[in-house]
């Protein structure tokens, strides 16, 4: 070959080289749009999971990476989310709206515009691609039109979906994965008293919470006085020399101090005060006392007080009073096991008080609602049951208590002669005889219209069959004696209470109606169903023998419909009386038909509230007293309130109508009122509360009642040992929700892990840990269930919670025969027994255990299944899962009869 045909071939790539090369810049150097418009192809084309926190959503999303980011499909991410969007591919729309419905979406491809609730806007080019599957949006568009940030995670075939406000789909899920974990065999029920405990310890000084109220009013009316009126009240909770104390200051209405309650006090649900005593409540100052059977009432004033007793003790064997703070211009309502049961507007004292709520045999569930003028909700929960579980076998309690009736520590103002004060005490023990009866003694003395009374009471409680049943007897020194049989029951669905009383001589008390000889009383109450719908009814009837021949029959019938938001109680009672016209009960005035009508309900939007009684027959028939409440909110942090009072003795009519505005410090009401006799008056409240910040220091200042609800502050923290205690190099986790009982932080960690769960009871011991649906890293895992905390009023409990890094152990299970043992329960335990997962061997005998945090496990055969199969339950030995040890591959493990000696081995 000629030696110049070598270079042919060369120099032909050499040029062709050339050619590529310059077209390549000449295309570089070309505008964008005289470049080749991106089509969709299979090397862009990406197939991506949609996450929000924890949570993965829905199916994979199908996407491409194009030049100006990647983009989604956008029918793809509406069925994700589960968006109220109709996309028509005839008309190039879509439209609909984005997480609620005021913020309307339209997407229009003729015109090339998309509004949403920020407005109308052009769409840029590139936003919106035509692909073979649909219409695929940008990233960056779409995180604009939702009001979130879409972000993608190529590295994981990702979409982080992230929000600063919590989202409605969102929700849904928290609420769908709290569910799933209560039904979780794993997390079965569980004693509060066996889980870890965050103990806090009293200090000399716990600088106090402070809950503010104040008040200013103009009227013109004759009926709450004329011209300019002030008052105020602050509630103080915090701790001094290693006790708890709260102190109330009221003023009158000119703005006068009137009175200051001072109390100290220690409460201990677990008995551990005193020492030897094992108290459970001590205090010192504006203290209430119990009251007794057949004696005295329960009393409060100035004074002291300790016991032994549960904390949430009913006062009385069939009945029980609840009692507690009640800031000024507050209502509250009663529920007994759902059922509306009472209501009560501020008495002006501070306090509410349900005197001799009937008992149920079984379960009392009551709940206590309070209203704040600011449109503040509060709830208080307690549960009184009847039956086994109110004896104490083998166990001693004991109270004391004396206090000066009716006066408060500190009085600004002289009182007017009260025929019931003086000082007031009283003494009892009680002792579990065996595991159906106790016994009981006490003393009371106090004065009643001048003259002191003193008693010795004795008291046996035995359960027969389905029933509990008391004996009661008490001798008045110096005068008569009494003696009640009461019985709670429940005959198949019927739960009764019936009583019996007899009285000798001059017997006089608080407990028994004046001028009493004897009383006989039977109470029914049961549940008709109707459909779905629960209707309690209850029939009562009792007749009262008075000295001098006369009696008095009364009876009543209650009934409570709760159905789609709408609670009603209604009750109608009648009493009459007997006899001479004269001695005592001859006041007739209280004779007659009686209709009572209590109603909640919430009806688009607006909650109404309603009270009202009338008198059908007897000597005042007519219309007595009504209370209407409606309370509507305007936005998220407004609300208008509206009532009407009607006073039937004056024939007065009220009308309010109030504009409550929530600030992040504090709540303020405007109001005003016009009443039926020309009456006219304008209102401003406000409302707030401040105390120690615990997380930034300093003060911070809420419109929560911090004063009277407990705090707890959560650090949550890397645990990279899984030891559970922090060590020196453990990061900080930002980003995570905490969850106590019902409550819920309100905001998550901040950058140093930490974070507060307000408006905890005070008393009443809450598991606080980690909401799992708000993890930020799937990876990681809470380090056991969290910790026991029992919160105190005003003051912040501190706790420290671990998350730890997860891992995964992995085995095959063979039977005894050797062969693969299918769908066996298999428990992974952590030290002190505690379940931590469980999974069932699938049909080869393969074990998976994963999502494990850090930390030392073993394995064994769920108890039932051991014993069901005949095997011993321990698999093996100590599993420990760490940086090192990722995931743990066990290898084959052998079931072993449980009568061997050995144990079940591993093999790798």
């Amino acid at each position: 070959m000629p030696s110049g045909h070598a270079l042919t071939l060369p120099t032909r790539f050499g040029r062709a080289a050339a050619w590529i090369a310059a077209i390549s810049v000449f295309g570089a150097a070309l505008p964008a749009d005289a470049a080749a418009p991106w089509q969709a192809n299979e090397d862009d084309a990406l197939l991506l999971e949609l996450h929000a926190g924890a949570y993965k959503l829905g199916d994979t999303l199908r996407g491409y990476q194009t030049p100006g980011g990647v983009c989604i499909d956008l029918a793809d991410l509406i069925q994700t989310l589960d968006l109220p969007v109709r996309l028509d591919k005839k008309s190039r729309r879509a439209t609909g709206w984005l997480f609620a419905e005021d913020q309307r979406f339209t997407l229009d491809r003729e015109a090339n515009t998309v509004q949403t609730m920020n407005g109308s806007a052009r769409l840029a080019d590139g936003v919106v691609l035509d692909t073979p599957e649909g219409w695929c949006a940008n990233l960056a568009a779409l995180s604009g039109w939702l009001g979130v940030r879409l972000r993608a995670d190529l590295s994981n075939l990702a979409i982080r979906l992230e929000s600063d406000r919590k989202l409605p789909f969102l929700e849904a899920i928290e609420r769908k994965s709290r569910a799933a974990r209560l039904r979780n065999p794993v997390f079965e029920a569980f004693d509060l008293a066996k889980l870890p405990r965050a103990e806090t310890p009293y200090k000399a000084w716990r600088t106090p919470s402070v809950d503010v109220t104040f008040q200013t009013q103009w009227n013109s009316g004759r009926i709450d006085g004329v011209g300019l009126q002030v008052q105020y009240e602050a509630l103080a909770s915090g701790e001094a020399l290693g006790a708890s104390f709260d102190a109330r200051l009221a003023s009158d209405r000119n703005g006068v101090p009137s009175s200051l309650r001072l109390r100290a006090f220690r409460n201990d649900p677990a008995g551990n005060l005193l020492g030897m005593f094992k108290a459970t409540q001590v205090a010192l100052g504006d203290v209430q006392t119990y009251g007794g059977a057949l004696t005295a009432q329960s009393g409060y004033g100035r004074g002291a007080f300790v016991t032994n007793q549960p904390l949430n003790r009913p006062s009385r064997f069939s009945t029980t009073t609840l009692r507690g703070s009640l800031p000024s211009g507050w209502d509250v309502e009663l529920y007994r096991n759902g059922a509306l049961r009472a209501f009560q507007a501020d008495r002006g004292d501070g306090r509410y008080e349900f005197p001799d709520i009937e008992l149920l045999f079984g379960p009392n569930d009551f709940e206590v609602v309070l209203y704040g003028p600011q449109g503040q909700i509060k709830r208080e929960r307690s549960a009184v049951p009847v039956g086994l579980e109110n004896l104490t076998p083998g166990k001693t309690l004991y109270w004391a208590g004396a206090v000066e009736d009716r006066d408060d520590l500190i009085d600004f103002k002289r009182k007017f002669s009260d025929p019931l004060t003086g000082w007031r005490w009283g003494v009892g023990v009680e002792r579990g005889i065996d595991k159906r009866t106790t016994a009981g003694l006490e003393m009371q003395s106090f004065v009643k219209d001048g003259k002191r009374h003193s008693y010795l009471e004795a008291t046996v409680i035995r359960t027969v069959g389905p029933a509990v049943v008391q004996l009661a007897g008490a001798q008045q020194f110096g005068a008569g004696r009494a003696l009640r049989a009461e019985a709670l029951g429940k005959l198949g669905a019927v739960r009764f209470q019936a009583e019996t009383l007899w009285i000798d001589g001059d017997y006089d008390s608080e407990q028994i109606l004046p001028g009493s000889r004897g009383e006989f009383g039977l109470n029914l109450e049961t549940d008709l169903k109707i459909g779905q719908t629960r209707l309690p009814i209850q029939v009562g009837g009792r007749r009262t023998l008075l000295r001098g021949g006369r009696s008095v029959t009364e009876w009543l019938m209650r009934g409570s419909l709760g159905m789609r938001g709408l609670l009603v109680t209604t009750q109608l009672s009648h009493r009459a009386s007997h006899g001479p016209a004269t001695g005592p009960g001859a006041d007739r005035t209280r004779d007659g038909l009686h209709l009572d009508l209590l109603a909640n309900t919430f009806f688009k939007g607006i909650r109404l509230r309603g009270e009202t009684r009338f008198q059908l027959s007897g000597f005042n028939q007519g219309f007595e007293s009504a209370t209407v409440t409606a309370e509507g909110r305007l936005d998220d942090k407004s609300d208008l309130r509206g009532s009407f009072d009607y006073y039937g003795d004056s024939d007065r009519g009220d009308f309010r109508l109030a504009y409550v505005r929530q600030f992040k410090r504090f709540a303020l009401r405007g109001e005003g009122k016009i009443d039926t006799r020309g009456g006219v008056g304008l209102g401003l409240s406000l409302a707030m509360s401040f105390g120690p910040d615990p997380i930034d220091g300093g003060w911070r200042v809420s419109r929560e009642r911090l004063a009277q609800e407990g705090q707890a502050v959560v650090e949550v923290y890397r645990d990279e040992n899984g030891d559970g205690l922090r060590q020196a190099g453990e990061a900080a986790v930002e980003g995570v929700s905490i969850e106590a009982g019902f409550k819920h932080s309100q905001t998550v960690t901040d950058k140093n892990g930490r974070t507060m769960v307000d408006g905890l009871r005070a008393y009443q011991p809450v598991l606080v840990g980690i909401d799992v649906g708000s993890l930020p890293d799937p990876l990681l895992q809470p380090k056991g269930r969290g910790l026991v905390v029992v919160p105190r009023p005003g003051i912040a409990a501190l706790l420290s919670l671990p998350l730890a890094p997860t891992g995964e152990i992995e085995g095959t299970l063979l039977g005894v025969d050797g062969q693969a043992a299918q769908g066996a329960t298999i428990e992974l335990v952590e030290s002190g027994e505690r379940v931590v997962a469980r999974t069932v061997s699938e049909f080869d005998g393969y074990i998976l255990f994963d999502s494990i945090p850090y930390g030392s496990y073993r394995m064994r055969i769920a108890p039932a299944s051991a014993s069901a199969i005949g095997v011993k339950t321990e698999l093996g030995g100590v599993i420990r899962i760490d940086s090192a040890h990722g995931t743990v591959q066990i290898g084959t493990i052998r079931l072993e009869v449980a009568s061997t000696a050995t144990v079940a081995t591993a093999r790798p």
